[in-house]
């Protein structure tokens, strides 16, 4: 997403439930673009102590990119102490949940941002039905 000049929205730190049995909280790199949510496992930083070159860029296979075109809603769960926990509803039914500390504000950023991006996507399309209509109007 950010190779196609999507600028970043927000960044920072959201932790995603694993899939797993366990279903342990894990913390991702998140970027929010114009166009959906990228999340990057953290990279490992060495001790301050250790002197050592730096670890290699993240390999593009786990980077998970969740696009607005795929993304059905952002439902609010619950607010529970110092989080709040949401769950991305994507088209094909799947759930991811998320939580964050509640001044973050992710789950209405992400809303935000896909609200934004659905609205560009349905100007688009009139735009193109009403230059088709013009098109066959034509003599």
């Amino acid at each position: 997403m950010l190779e196609s000049g999507c600028k970043a929205v927000k960044e920072g730190v959201l932790e995603k439930r694993s899939d797993g049995l366990l279903q342990l909280w894990k913390k991702k790199r998140c970027i929010l673009t114009e166009e959906g949510l990228l999340l990057v496992p953290p990279k490992q930083q060495p001790p301050p102590q250790q002197q050592q070159p730096p670890l290699p860029a993240e390999p593009a296979a786990k980077i998970k990119e969740l696009h607005f075109s795929n993304m059905k809603t952002v439902d609010c769960v619950e607010r529970k102490g110092k989080y709040v926990y949401f769950t991305v509803v994507m088209a094909e039914g799947k759930e991811i949940d998320f939580r964050c500390a509640q001044e973050q504000g992710w789950n209405a950023a992400i809303t935000l941002q896909m609200v934004q991006y659905k609205n560009r996507q349905a100007i688009l399309a009139v735009r193109s039905t009403r230059q088709k209509q013009q098109h066959l109007a034509q003599p």
